[in-house]
């Protein structure tokens, strides 16, 4: 079974370890933070709910980076003191014991603030570029669809729509590829329907520790087993330019980027977006 591991013990991190526990598709997480009372606390409390859940995942925590060695996935979340996601300077030391420590697996950084430190692990670290994934943007797409679906009336299950660029203020939604079950989104909502929607991302940023947990989890899962689900997320784009596009993941990463298929309009806010 697989081990995944989650560096940091806060409201995300936490969140992700039991949503990922009760879904019972790992077979161990490790919470990892240093405030190891908190992580070892939170782990337990995740694991005693396993027979009232009917989930049999082994949950551990502790303060030691050394607790990601073997692990199919790294999980970087946000850290247990308050101090919030991991980013900057601090984030890249950590980053760069884990890197240190041989570890060959994927990382996910399930913040919504990580771009630069994803950055840097590509272009100081060296970490291959396919190895390094955001899964935030998911977390707007389905928030996004969660609306069409409210609007139209219909279940945002059916609801099928593309998310690129750099949220809040650079993010493109390919409305023309967009659909409802099967059938063009343009042709059930109107045009100012559609652009109060996409007036909206900017307060729906940044999504909250519910909804990046919940985004997150299917994105390990998809690291884990493979997929052929298509997942909107940041990552790599050229030259160190992290924005989100949808990607194929498979148990080594990203297997292909998906090119956004946008209106003229749309194509140049994409390219705009490159340099943010």
């Amino acid at each position: 079974m697989s081990l995944i591991a989650i560096i940091g013990a806060g409201p995300i991190g936490g969140t992700l370890a039991h949503t990922l526990a009760g879904r019972s598709r790992v077979g161990e997480i490790r919470l990892i933070d240093p405030e190891s009372g908190v992580a070892q606390g939170k782990a337990l409390d995740i694991q005693q709910s396993g027979p009232v859940e009917n989930f049999s995942t082994r949950l551990s925590g502790t303060s030691s980076l050394h607790a990601t060695a073997g692990a199919d996935v790294v999980i970087i979340a946000d850290a247990a003191s308050g101090a919030g996601e991991h980013t900057g300077e601090a984030g890249l030391a950590m980053l760069r014991q884990v890197v240190a420590s041989g570890s060959a697996a994927p990382f996910l950084f399930a913040g919504a603030t990580q771009r630069e430190l994803m950055k840097r692990a590509i272009t100081e670290l060296h970490v291959p570029p396919s190895k390094i994934v955001g899964a935030a943007p998911f977390a707007l797409e389905s928030a996004l669809r969660a609306i069409c679906g409210v609007i139209a009336d219909c279940s945002a299950v059916e609801v099928s729509l593309a998310l690129s660029g750099v949220p809040p203020r650079h993010a493109v939604v390919a409305w023309e590829e967009a659909t409802f079950a099967g059938r063009p989104l343009t042709s059930i909502l109107a045009a100012h329907d559609l652009a109060a929607v996409a007036a909206r991302i900017p307060g729906l940023w940044p999504p909250g520790a519910y909804a990046l947990a919940s985004a997150a989890a299917r994105i390990t899962e998809a690291l884990v087993a493979g997929s052929r689900r298509r997942f909107s997320c940041f990552v790599d784009y050229g030259r160190g330019r992290i924005v989100a596009v949808q990607v194929e993941l498979g148990v080594d990463g990203v297997k292909r980027i998906i090119e956004p298929v946008l209106t003229s309009q749309e194509r140049t806010a994409f390219d705009n977006s490159l340099d943010r």
